[in-house]
């Protein structure tokens, strides 16, 4: 598997999810924010978390509008393969290549520590490694993490069986506790707990390596 993970200005966990990819076998490729081009042979196209751009104006709302947005966009629109995290969750949704928007949290606090999650599908290419229904612990790190649908929206997401965490409990103000979500075609995952942080024994966890091992097993049978 070959990946490109992006780097934005404010990007703060680029590194990290460079790391958790290339311990899962794969071939990662640094890409800047100004390239126009994603490396030839791409499978996945990963957005790392951070406050790109400063968070000015909403967050990820001027990282959308960077040169390597169109790149993205092209990536997935071919059924290419979509991860983004924290701050890269933000950047999807406002691509649109997610539906949603991310909120200021319930409490207007930041919030930085260990959280369960309940893995809701495992019927994706991202979370096929765990069970539907199981628990596991991941890291949070972020204000703007509170995840909002219109009702219509909500309805599709659990007609589709697009809802990939939930909280468990609630912690952000986020409808249903919606921690991730997923695609139509299932091949782009946004999510706001950050896997690559748990993805190590030095980490004090490796529940998220899974999503990372899951990821690389569907992309090797492929």
């Amino acid at each position: 598997m070959k990946a490109a993970v992006i780097t934005f200005p404010g990007s703060n966990c680029d590194r990290d999810l460079a790391v958790a990819l290339q311990q899962a076998g794969a071939e990662v490729a640094r890409v800047w924010h100004k390239d126009e081009a994603l490396p030839a042979g791409i499978d996945l196209v990963a957005v790392p978390g951070g406050f790109s751009f400063g968070d000015y104006l909403r967050c990820g709302a001027i990282a959308a509008h960077s040169p390597i947005a169109g790149a993205i966009k092209a990536h997935a629109a071919r059924g290419g393969y979509v991860l983004g995290i924290c701050n890269g969750f933000q950047v999807l949704t406002e691509l649109n290549l997610l539906p949603g928007a991310l909120m200021r949290n319930a409490g207007l606090r930041f919030l930085c520590r260990e959280t369960v999650l309940r893995v809701a599908t495992a019927a994706s290419p991202f979370t096929a490694a765990y069970r539907a229904g199981e628990e596991i612990r991941v890291p949070v790190a972020h204000h703007d993490g509170n995840y909002q649908i219109d009702a219509e929206g909500l309805a599709a997401l659990k007609d589709q069986d697009r809802i990939a965490f939930a909280y468990a409990p609630g912690i952000n103000g986020s409808v249903e506790d919606i921690a991730g979500v997923l695609s139509e075609n299932r091949r782009v995952l946004g999510m706001m707990p950050h896997p690559e942080r748990a993805a190590d024994p030095a980490h004090g966890g490796t529940d998220g390596a899974r999503l990372f091992a899951s990821l690389m097993q569907e992309l090797v049978a492929a």
